[in-house]
């Protein structure tokens, strides 16, 4: 039986091309790009061109506004720490209460040693954020927004252009955690008000352990790691070789696919949905349904515990998720749907579908296939679930 893999918003399969891409700087050219002789020169050159790779999927304006980093949460790190430093005189954060954990836990460890005051961001019932508090929030003591392009639980996206549009009106740094975003949605970064921009190869083809950082030409940026010169001085250390020539290779991949994933990953993701809303009582989305990334579905099934889902899912050799992977082993409801007021009876019962391009009509078919006995197999060992109202959520398709 294939196994179907549907947790794409924790990591990706390494692209094949951008793997043979790599393959060749773990030997041939295993020279640092930072020497002067051929060995060195040759590498150097590939970074470039895989830089340049990057640059064009992010619709940025210059190849040297590409910072490499180890992955998502040191970017994260880095844009908030060097906003705090390079905006002196100012030390508020405005940041949303459904962030992924490397931008909450620093922004709680910043307020715990006093060094900055963080305003938290609610959102209302499908993940949207409160424009009206975040405009209340903004002014001359803001040093730094700091807001996610899409959630990796429900996939909302939020209208990160505008938003930074209204920070600059008080003269604050604007970021933006983009990790789940790049490479699924266009990005054009050169006419946006967005000063720093994260993202994480692993989430869109490229091997773990590989990122990168926007940074803005102009924006004042102070270096998390000091050491050597590398990234123009921005981020000491040898760069990650292989892993930068993957990165660039999965984002030429991604801007080639782009429209696959907008259209054929979609209609999958959509067509996972419409089932499950037909066949399974008292379920229903958690998200935006209209604005959304294209790969992402979190529905959330009442009287039943998310985990059990997951093990017999993975007892039928389909791998799915709970929520982020990064605090899937929390027995809390997540905080995103906490954020969201998902209501007790289901909070703990969501379960992320996460596309990609590997996926295949197939593994739709296969989920729709177990899922509905196995809600029917748990919700029979809830003491809940015979006096629940199996009337109250008898959900419609939302799409067409």
């Amino acid at each position: 039986m294939r196994a179907v893999y549907l947790d794409n918003n924790a990591t990706t399969r390494v692209d094949p091309e951008a793997l043979e891409a790599m393959l060749p700087f773990f030997t041939e050219q295993f020279g640092n790009p930072s020497s002067i002789h051929a060995f060195g020169a040759s590498v150097g050159a590939a970074l470039k061109t895989a830089r340049r790779q990057l640059q064009e999927l992010l619709g940025a304006a210059h190849d040297h506004e590409i910072v490499y980093t180890s992955g998502g949460t040191e970017s994260d790190n880095a844009a908030i720490l060097s906003a705090l430093e390079a905006m002196p005189g100012r030390n508020e954060i405005v940041t949303s209460k459904v962030e992924h954990p490397a931008v909450l836990a620093l922004c709680q460890r910043l307020e715990k040693i006093g060094r900055a005051k963080v305003h938290y961001i609610g959102v209302d019932a499908l993940g949207r954020l409160d424009i009206g508090a975040y405009r209340a929030a903004l002014s001359s003591n803001v040093a730094l927004v700091t807001l996610m392009w899409a959630n990796n639980e429900t996939g909302t996206i939020f209208p990160i252009e505008g938003l930074a549009e209204l920070a600059k009106q008080h003269g604050a740094l604007f970021h933006t955690d983009a990790v789940q975003a790049v490479g699924k949605v266009p990005i054009f970064l050169q006419d946006s008000a967005v000063d720093m921009l994260s993202l994480s190869g692993h989430k869109l083809h490229a091997p773990k352990g590989i990122g990168a950082l926007y940074v803005k030409r102009g924006t004042r940026f102070k270096p998390l790691l000091h050491g050597g010169h590398q990234e123009r001085g921005r981020r000491a250390g040898t760069e990650n070789t292989p892993g930068v020539i993957a990165l660039g290779k999965a984002a030429q991949l991604a801007l080639r696919h782009m429209a696959d994933e907008q259209g054929r990953v979609r209609r999958l993701r959509d067509r996972l949905e419409n089932a499950i809303l037909e066949r399974v009582p008292n379920c229903f989305v958690n998200g935006d349904a209209n604005d959304r990334l294209p790969n992402t579905c979190n529905i959330a099934f009442e009287y039943v515990e998310g985990e059990a889902i997951l093990l017999h899912l993975t007892r039928g050799g389909i791998a799915a998720s709970s929520g982020s992977a990064c605090t899937s082993g929390s027995l809390e409801p997540s905080h995103v749907l906490r954020a969201m007021n998902v209501p007790f009876t289901a909070a703990h019962g969501s379960i992320r579908f996460s596309f990609s391009r590997d996926n295949v009509e197939d593994d739709v078919d296969r989920v729709i296939e177990v899922l509905p006995g196995i809600l029917d197999k748990l919700r029979a060992l809830s003491p809940f679930w015979a006096g629940a109202d199996k009337s109250a959520h008898q959900f419609k398709p939302v799409y067409a």
